[in-house]
């Protein structure tokens, strides 16, 4: 099967360029940053409706590939993280540094993981309780790591308020209503799909305008988004090694191991994009996001080849 370019990711480069070209006065800019808002307390509203509690317990039961999925996101991955980031800031400047930084705090995808999961023929079912154990927990180990590991002006205490508001709350509303709507969300998946893409895509265009209002793109050039992209390629190269290695050390099974590989080498952009918004000042979220999205479209390419070569080997392989 021929990969092709994921048209989501794609599309996500004209609310980027609309929002660093299109002139829109102060209230206008108010008007889209509260649209976004909306859009992010959405995002994790529908997320809450359409997930099995019963998913996440379950996942806990396979204690030890949900903590090597969990030591990849939260602290393999941020140590590479950040051994990058803090060495190339006089190169990548900044805002672009510290995006950097912030992609390797979040948590794990979703919905690629388990579908590359899939496509290889690994443990389908312990990919979504990873991945969901792993979005769950983002919600307060990345505003917490933000905080604690990130020197952002105009990012505090109160951010991580924000992000209950904005983002656990809705949650916690979409899960007690759940039993009853669940079941209806979990089968009209397309408009699910849609709800999650357009969300993101206002939330976008709304973090680049405040961005570009405030002065956030003097300097930059083709060769940083060129690094950016070369970091990323490196960083992404390094994971997708260690979590196979470390699956084989530690004795998993070849499909648990694919399981790892896929989750614990990904970061999620629909949880990182609400997230940014929430956790950092309008002036810096433009820049922040950028590696946030050139990694995604990243692992999508090398995740989407990576599974269609592991569905033609020996499953017995070890």
């Amino acid at each position: 099967m021929r990969w092709r370019p994921d048209p989501f990711v794609l599309g996500i480069l004209l609310p980027l360029v609309l929002g660093l070209t299109l002139p829109l006065n102060a209230e206008s800019q108010r008007v889209f940053s509260t649209i976004a808002d909306v859009c992010v307390a959405a995002v994790f509203l529908v997320y809450g409706m359409r997930l099995h509690t019963h998913d996440v317990v379950e996942g806990l039961k396979n204690v030890k590939l949900q903590g090597l999925v969990l030591f990849a996101t939260y602290v393999a991955f941020p140590i590479v993280g950040f051994a990058f980031g803090r060495a190339l800031t006089p190169w990548l400047g900044s805002g672009f540094a510290t995006g950097f930084l912030y992609l390797s705090l979040l948590p794990s995808t979703i919905q690629s993981s388990v579908t590359f999961v899939s496509i290889a023929r690994g443990n389908v079912a312990a990919a979504v309780c990873s991945a969901t154990i792993s979005n769950i927990l983002g919600m307060f180990l990345t505003p917490a790591l933000v905080l604690m590991l990130l020197n952002v002006d105009g990012a505090s205490t109160d951010s991580l308020l924000a992000v209950v508001q904005k983002l656990l709350l809705p949650f916690i509303i979409g899960q007690l209503v759940q039993p009853w709507v669940g079941s209806w969300w979990r089968a009209h998946s397309t408009l699910v799909k849609r709800v999650d893409n357009t969300s993101i895509l206002l939330i976008v265009f709304s973090a680049v305008l405040e961005a570009t209002a405030a002065g956030a793109w003097r300097g930059v050039t083709v060769w940083t988004i060129l690094l950016l992209l070369a970091l990323s390629a490196l960083m992404l190269g390094i994971m997708l090694s260690l979590t196979w290695w470390v699956g084989k050390r530690a004795g998993l099974n070849r499909r648990d191991n694919i399981v790892l590989l896929m989750c614990g080498s990904k970061k999620s952009l629909a949880s990182g994009l609400p997230m940014a918004k929430a956790l950092f000042p309008s002036a810096v979220v433009g820049s922040i996001i950028v590696p946030v999205v050139i990694f995604h479209q990243l692992q999508i390419v090398v995740c989407a080849a990576l599974a269609q070569r592991l569905a033609l080997t020996n499953d017995d392989v070890n």
